[in-house]
């Protein structure tokens, strides 16, 4: 196979980091599933060893032999080195889910008495592993919204540096459900003066480097949550966490004792969605835009947030900086509040009523009683998260169908 470099992400997501000479010629890579594996010696078993904990300076990223699945597994190194190509980074560590990618990225470089400044809103679990669950183990934390100027970050910066050293500024963009972007470049920049410098970690679930590349931008890592549209499907739980080799390498050291690996099966079904990734994604979004036109023409609706959309003049001019497409999550408000919500959500019968996103099939929530219930009211009041608020995510069925549900569903409001 040629150098990483030398094909298109497409190209590589076929073909790369498998040689087929290893596998009795299979075509695709076969399902390693297996917990261990057999050395040729004792000897060479514990050189692995070495490798795999640092214990030899120099030591590549991965031993050159196979241990114990919970170090290295196959199916796991080949979608890891094909997602990497995709976010255009020097490597990627495949995790148990995107909270699990947060999670362990997170405590890989923070300690007790550290801070942690992070965008808001952000996904409901993000938010109480902010709110909660570091602050229980000394790590403090700090918000400001996604929407604040770099001025107003830099401020931010400084107050949360009076509490502890910042190690890490965490970033939802486009933030969840309000689709708000933040100011990435200028965040970097921020950063890249501090002393000591934070390491700026980006969750880019929502639009992905087919339309947003914050390794581009200068951030460090890139997260995914690719239960969503890296894995499409709807059918596995996972997470990816995507930067500099020596950033990967120690968020798999931390991995490897955390647990938090993925598992050989879930790895296989991602080198499977990868291939179809790009076409899916595309597909999806341009049956969005037409979702997107039909709701912004409804009188039910007071306010639709959706990349490419803003009315807000910063937020258009991050949008024509950063993104090269909108994506298929949306977000728009209805008249009557909750009880109005829930009448559209209880009235759809295509669109189905379940959270996630970024799948073949198209999906619906009330965010505020449902992916963003353990935010407190007024945290979801002050990130404009409404109660009126319904998210949709456009999967790949025929968009007049879709939008045909949706008018059932409003009609229901007349």
């Amino acid at each position: 196979m040629d150098p990483k470099n030398a094909v298109s992400p497409e190209t590589f997501a076929l073909h790369g980091a498998y040689d087929t000479a290893r596998s009795e010629g299979a075509l695709k890579p076969p399902l390693f599933g297996t917990s261990t594996f057999v050395a040729g010696s004792a000897c060479e078993l514990a050189g692995w060893f070495r490798q795999a904990y640092g214990l030899d300076t120099g030591s590549p990223s991965n031993p050159d032999g196979l241990i114990y699945s919970r170090l290295v597994n196959p199916n796991l190194q080949i979608f890891e080195e094909r997602w990497a190509k995709f976010e255009r980074a020097d490597a990627s560590a495949l995790c148990a889910s995107g909270m699990a990618a947060i999670s362990t990225a997170l405590l890989t470089f923070c300690r007790p008495g550290d801070v942690v400044l992070y965008s808001a809103p952000v996904y409901g679990g993000t938010d109480y592993l902010m709110t909660h669950l570091l602050p229980s183990f000394g790590i403090w934390t700090q918000a400001f919204l996604v929407t604040d100027t770099a001025e107003q970050v830099q401020t931010a910066l400084v107050e949360a540096s009076r509490k502890g050293v910042v190690r890490v500024v965490y970033v939802e963009s486009p933030a969840n459900p309000t689709l708000a972007l933040a100011d990435i470049p200028g965040i970097v920049k921020l950063c890249s003066v501090a002393d000591p410098r934070p390491l700026v970690v980006v969750d880019s679930t929502v639009l992905g480097p087919v339309y947003h590349r914050p390794i581009e931008m200068g951030a460090d890592l890139v997260i995914h949550s690719a239960t969503k549209s890296i894995g499409g499907h709807s059918d596995l739980i996972a997470g990816i966490v995507s930067g500099s080799t020596d950033l990967v390498t120690s968020i798999k050291a931390t991995r490897t004792i955390l647990g938090s690996m993925s598992d050989p099966n879930t790895a296989w079904l991602l080198c499977r969605s990868l291939e179809t990734y790009k076409i899916r994604v595309e597909a999806a979004a341009n049956k969005a835009i037409k979702v997107a036109e039909f709701l912004r023409r409804r009188p039910e609706v007071e306010r639709l947030f959706f990349p490419g959309y803003m009315v807000d003049p910063a937020q258009i001019g991050r949008y024509s900086r950063q993104c090269t497409g909108h994506g298929s999550l949306m977000s728009f408000t209805v008249r009557g509040g909750r009880e109005a919500a829930y009448r559209v959500l209880d009235g759809l019968r295509i669109v189905k009523l379940a959270v996630s996103l970024g799948s073949t099939e198209s999906l619906a929530e009330h965010p505020r009683t449902h992916t963003h219930s353990d935010v407190s009211e007024d945290d979801l009041d002050r990130f404009g998260v409404e109660e009126g608020m319904i998210r949709i995510s456009v999967g790949v069925e025929d968009a007049d169908d879709v939008i045909d549900d949706l008018k059932r569903a409003l009609d229901l409001l007349a």
